[in-house]
């Protein structure tokens, strides 16, 4: 009798302990960043629309998890920047309710009414520079700018070790590149060297040089890791990093000053589903998906996630870093001067 009480007892004890455990466990691996009473609204809504710029590769194992965790279809859209301004520029006019997010380095540019004010709580845990005051966008990854060299075609020795040096370089002419756009590179130097003395170090760059101007700064990126060029006078490191992870033969090395800038998240004022976009913004921001982003050399916003390479952040924080958040007409108005300097002679 009391073997048998005590056996139901183990029982009973054991079989309490497993349900306490298992509670335990399923709780452990519930998604940190889930809001439960906004999941029951996110899937009443179904399905969750996303514009963005992060290129396949990346972008739908990213939002392949999301549905995972909430069984919410998603829709992706990618696009470039340029591409994704005028999209959401042109639907807006004709008040079309067609995106619920967008992730992308504009977002802060669209104009305000564009975006909706959300406070995801997972954005306390980011870095303070990624928060847009208004709480109109969030830092999802941060883009430093810096330049980049093919490994088997320039030594690290001859590398220069100031933007002043390159115009020294004359034996490089063709051979360096720079994307079209780089506006951000050219206002941290004209903030970190002054206006004249800006003017004059890109001016001299140009014309010992004549650096070749391209379209993508991934596609310059994967153009100098297989040695169509020698060096990319600035690309962003992120990107030269997921070349070299790739195979390719480059690697970045960090001149002052840095331009610093951000891929950011916004929610559409006018979102079809915006229960499940202010959850996406939510999850962007998380442990959970910022541990993805270094997988291919991006840059997260988090100081508990570990970039890749680990010593990224040291190497680039070496040096001066400027924060760069243009308006749209700043960004006009750089671009045009950019173009105006680069333009061949």
């Amino acid at each position: 009798m009391t073997t048998k009480l005590t056996s139901t007892l183990r029982a009973g004890v054991f079989g309490l302990l497993g349900l306490v455990f298992g509670l335990s466990s399923a709780a452990a691996q519930a998604p940190s960043w889930i809001i439960p009473e906004l999941l029951e609204a996110t899937k009443a809504e179904g399905t969750l629309t996303i514009y963005s710029s992060m290129n396949e590769q990346e972008g739908l194992p990213l939002w392949k998890k999301f549905e995972e965790a909430t069984g919410i279809k998603t829709e992706y859209v990618r696009a470039n920047d340029n591409a994704l301004m005028a999209r959401t520029a042109i639907e807006r006019r004709a008040q079309q309710r067609t995106w619920d997010v967008v992730v992308s380095t504009v977002v802060s540019r669209l104009p305000q009414e564009f975006l909706l004010p959300i406070d995801p709580p997972q954005a306390k845990q980011i870095k303070p520079q990624a928060l847009d005051p208004n709480k109109r966008w969030y830092g999802v990854y941060a883009n430093y700018n810096t330049p980049a060299y093919n490994t088997k075609m320039v030594k690290p020795e001859d590398l220069p070790k100031s933007y002043e040096e390159f115009a020294g370089k004359k034996e490089w002419a063709g051979k360096v590149a720079i994307d079209v756009t780089d506006a951000h590179w050219l206002n941290a130097m004209y903030i970190h060297y002054g206006e004249e003395k800006a003017r004059r170090i890109v001016s001299d760059i140009v014309a010992a040089l004549k650096p070749v101007t391209v379209d993508g700064h991934l596609a310059l990126a994967r153009s100098v890791g297989a040695g169509e060029y020698m060096l990319a006078l600035n690309n962003y490191a992120s990107l030269t990093s997921n070349v070299k992870l790739a195979g390719g033969d480059t690697d970045y090395w960090v001149l002052e000053p840095v331009a610093l800038f951000y891929g950011q998240v916004g929610v559409n004022t006018l979102a079809p589903h915006p229960n499940a976009a202010k959850l996406a913004a939510n999850y962007l921001l998380s442990k959970e998906a910022q541990e993805m982003l270094p997988r291919a050399g991006r840059l997260p916003v988090r100081a508990d996630v570990t970039p890749n390479p680990p010593d990224s952040f040291t190497r680039l924080e070496s040096k001066k870093v400027i924060l760069i958040q243009f308006s749209g007409e700043e960004e006009k108005k750089w671009l045009k001067l950019f173009q105006d300097l680069f333009r061949p002679r």
